[in-house]
């Protein structure tokens, strides 16, 4: 077939198109190529001086000599004569600053958030205990924990949270609003309880040696596999009860970003007949900060503490449109989370388009109402059942009570609902501070709060050779008469030179008016040391008492102006307060730390 004229000129036509395609292709790729980054000031000079070398020395070969006699001539000039070059660069890359494109930021990849919290885990124990091993379980109040459903985190949810926890303040600060957290909403949600005493992770070494043996506690920590293989036993005794505190707090309730359990939590574990006295509540909860401070701070890459119990009060504080209906109310809220309740919630997240855009809701409508047979109570405190509306969950041995308006009234023994009244015999029983000098006797239904304010808290010795435990006043006489060699007594209001060794993470400061004990502690950091005064006493007690730190060198100096913080004991990680960072260069050449130390008291909080 032989080619018309009109072929040939759509031939040529669709070249020319071709090669206009082409070139407009390199050009798009010419502009694509990012503008280079201005020189440096001894690039500048570099340039200019190669340039009469190489002129002035045409013997020379190559542009090594030229480069080598540039760096000898740049490394001999003042700090004038490299003035010219400075401005020139600094010219140079001011303009281009002010022409350049501004940089598209390249998409971050999603965090993925490594955490040891594994409540499926623990829920495949928990399908294996037998009859007794479960009453032995409720018996040191973590009935709770049986009534788990849930067995996954919602990563996503907890990073989101993370996101928003602010340790200081320790709240939540989600949909528009701060919601602070405190250990009654653990006892809601996890259902272990938020009074009694407090627990102190901490002693004496040689107390826990055994048990420290008998575990195979290494530095690393305790096997979580070792502890699985005890539970596996059919045996409830105390063996059986400490390893399966040792286990919950492990892999649920205070993980830490290690795969092993703390052996420091084998301190508190010694008689396990007090445990279902401890205030697990507030100790869950500072866990929890404590090791979400430590993650945010770089310390560690995993994040430790409950984290189920993050997600769980948020479903249960945040409400995704189902405002309306009359759902069930469960104490504790961690039986009501199973795996298909939280696939559908997570389902209405995304339908609102994803987390923090529902409502803040109220949920401590039925607090009154006490969990029939999560916790085991003592005999002599009585359980009150309310029964309008409600039923028994036979399976859990829950109180359900549907979520309506119903006013609950605990004032003088009554309980009052809607128009049913029930009368309550008034129990009075001795308050549990009893043996450390409380001599109150109070209400079943006010004893709670007079124990988590009571002025008698157990408080422990801070040295680490002494296992005392009694009242701040008690604790106060022991320290005169048993160490008072080990620290220093100092007068309010008049500053104390202070030296804390290498090897000495603290310091007891003993009060001369009062004989009240105060703790100088002492961590460190990649670049320095920490430093803060924290006073010993009930955690709950409101007095502060003003502080000042200051460490000098030469001219240089570092001041705090902080208040305490109430700890019953020595203070274990890096707690949300107030310290003083001092670099290790304040240190003298045998490296101690000198400090001045004030501490103002409580009728001096206003001087400077």
């Amino acid at each position: 077939m032989v080619p018309t004229g009109g072929d040939s000129m759509m031939g040529k036509r669709k070249e020319l198109e071709l090669v206009a395609f082409e070139g407009n292709r390199k050009k798009k790729k010419k502009k694509q190529v990012a503008t280079p980054r201005p020189a440096c000031s001894w690039v500048h000079f570099s340039r200019e001086f190669i340039k009469e070398y190489s002129a002035s020395h045409p013997e020379s070969s190559g542009l090594k000599a030229a480069t080598k006699a540039a760096s000898d001539a740049w490394k001999s000039m003042s700090l004038e004569e490299k003035a010219k070059y400075t401005r020139r660069a600094r010219e140079v890359w001011d303009n281009y600053l002010s022409t350049a494109p501004p940089r598209v930021p390249k998409p971050r990849k999603q965090t993925k958030l490594v955490t040891r919290c594994s409540p499926g885990r623990l829920f495949n124990v928990l399908q294996r205990l037998t009859p007794d091993q479960k009453t032995a379980v409720k018996s040191m109040g973590f009935g709770s924990l049986l009534g788990l459903r849930c067995r996954t985190l919602r990563r996503s949810l907890c990073l989101w949270l993370l996101e928003r926890f602010n340790t200081v303040r320790r709240s939540l600060e989600i949909c528009g609003e701060r919601i602070p957290l405190s250990p009654r909403d653990v006892e809601l949600v996890m259902g272990f309880a938020a009074s009694g005493k407090d627990v102190v992770n901490s002693g004496p070494d040689d107390q826990i040696l055994e048990l420290r043996q008998s575990y195979n506690a290494t530095n690393r920590g305790i096997s979580v596999r070792l502890l699985e293989e005890r539970l596996a036993a059919p045996e409830a005794g105390e063996d059986f009860k400490r390893s399966f505190v040792l286990y919950a707090l492990g892999t649920l309730l205070c993980p830490t970003a290690r795969l092993d359990v703390s052996p420091s939590f084998l301190h508190f574990l010694t008689n396990m007949d007090i445990v279902h006295q401890y205030n697990w509540g507030k100790f869950l909860l500072d866990r929890l900060v404590r090791e979400v401070s430590r993650f945010r701070q770089g310390k560690q890459r995993a994040v430790g503490g409950c984290l189920l119990f993050l997600q769980l009060f948020y479903y249960e504080s945040i409400s995704v449109g189902e405002t309306c209906e009359l759902s069930p109310i469960v104490a504790p809220c961690l039986s009501s989370w199973g795996e298909e309740e939280i696939t559908e919630r997570e389902k209405r997240e995304r339908e609102l388009g994803g987390y923090g855009f529902g409502e803040v809701i109220y949920k401590e409508r039925c607090l009154g109402m006490e969990s029939l047979g999560d916790k085991t109570q003592p005999d002599d405190m009585p359980l009150i059942e309310v029964g309008i509306e409600g039923k028994e969950d036979q399976m859990n041995g829950q109180f359900v009570m549907a979520e309506e308006n119903i006013p609950v009234n605990l004032e003088k023994g009554n309980v009052v609902c809607g128009e049913i009244e029930v009368f309550v015999e008034s129990v009075r029983s001795l308050c549990r501070n009893t043996q450390y000098g409380c001599s109150e006797t109070v209400d079943y239904v006010k004893k709670n709060d007079h124990e988590g304010t009571c002025i008698y808290a157990p408080c422990a010795c801070p040295l680490q050779e002494c296992n005392f435990v009694g009242s701040s006043e008690q604790l106060s006489l022991h320290f005169s008469s048993k160490h008072w060699d080990s620290g220093r007594r100092f007068q309010y209001n008049c500053p104390l030179p202070i030296s804390l060794g290498v090897n000495e993470p603290f310091l007891v400061l003993q009060a001369e008016e009062d004989g009240l004990l105060f703790l100088l502690n002492k961590g460190i950091e990649n670049i320095g040391h920490t430093v803060m005064i924290t006073c010993i006493g009930p955690s709950s007690l409101k007095e502060q008492f003003l502080y000042d730190l200051v460490s000098e060198r030469g001219i240089s100096s570092l001041r705090l102006k902080s208040y305490t913080h109430n700890f019953p004991g020595r203070v274990e990680g890096s707690p949300p307060m107030d310290f003083l960072l001092i670099p290790f260069c304040y240190l003298s050449s045998s490296g101690q730390l000198n400090l001045e130390v004030c501490i103002w008291n409580s009728t001096e909080l206003g001087a400077d």
